[in-house]
């Protein structure tokens, strides 16, 4: 089934506004939402929702909704994209991702680790998270260097998707670690990748839809939790996420847009944790706070 990109052409400033209420109307749900610069000069830029063609008409109709508001001069455009595996396509020649002490590589780059690395093995699948996105890469330079600062006992990682921060905390920490996902096909790849990767114990598993959920609360409280999710759900969930953070705990949060990480530390800033460095990367940032 062919995917679709719904976009409106505007200048910078209007389609982060746009973005904005895409984000509030979308964000929430499996819907890929972006901006990317179409021309410097004329200052040109689109917004985009993508989606599988049979979801069209919904996300369409939504989405004009939400432009009423401020953006109805703005005609929704529409691109049919090819029908491609985008996940194997990007991993063809990419080189292996380091950050911090890491060495994200696929299985033909394995003799690409040098000596003192720490490898992860993470080849094209289903599941989101191979090293070569600026949040994925921001949560593992951030997870070395908080690490050099201080001891953890028990990790959580929120939003596993592949795994790969999951198996870089068990390889760097050597302590439990308790990797979730809501979807279970995430949980599954990110199983595998696992064993992959030789860990056969202290790195657990499981699909869970939200905090709710007794896998928290059987394996919590948490010195470090690493979420690498989109910026309104990481919101949303400030609340539940530091009362599963124990006293003194750390905080990694990306999967947030520059121009968001002020929304997204106001929410933690009001549950009392305390910013103690961002990571930039390719309009992305990482957050480290503190309990």
């Amino acid at each position: 089934m062919s995917e679709i990109r719904l976009f409106v052409s505007t200048t910078e400033k209007q389609a982060e506004a746009v973005l904005d209420l895409m984000t509030a109307v979308f964000g929430e749900e499996d819907f890929a939402l972006a901006t990317m610069e179409i021309d410097e000069k004329r200052d040109v830029w689109e917004a985009s929702v993508y989606m599988m063609a049979d979801e069209e008409a919904e996300v369409k109709a939504r989405l004009e909704e939400a432009l009423q508001t401020g953006f109805s001069h703005l005609p929704i455009k529409r691109e049919v994209l090819p029908d491609i595996d985008w996940i194997a396509k990007s991993l063809e020649g990419l080189a292996p991702v380091r950050a911090g002490s890491f060495v994200v590589h696929g299985s033909h780059d394995r003799d690409k680790v040098k000596a003192g690395e720490i490898a992860i093995e993470i080849d094209a699948g289903q599941a989101f998270g191979t090293g070569h996105h600026g949040t994925t890469a921001g949560c593992l330079e951030m997870l070395a260097s908080v690490a050099r600062a201080r001891r953890f006992r028990n990790v959580l990682d929120l939003g596993t998707g592949s795994g790969v921060l999951a198996i870089a905390a068990w390889k760097l920490l050597h302590v439990p670690v308790l990797a979730t996902d809501i979807d279970p096909v995430a949980t599954r790849v990110a199983t595998e990748n696992a064993r992959r990767n030789g860990i056969v114990r202290g790195l657990a598993f499981a699909t869970a839809p939200g905090f709710h959920s007794t896998t928290f609360s059987a394996s919590g409280p948490f010195d470090l939790v690493i979420a690498n999710i989109l910026a309104r759900p990481l919101m949303k969930m400030a609340p539940e996420l530091v009362t599963n953070l124990a006293p003194g705990g750390s905080v990694i949060l990306s999967g947030i847009l520059a121009e968001q990480r002020w929304k997204v530390l106001a929410a933690y800033n009001g549950q009392h944790l305390k910013h103690e460095r961002t990571i930039w990367r390719n309009g992305w940032v990482t957050i480290h706070l503190a309990k």
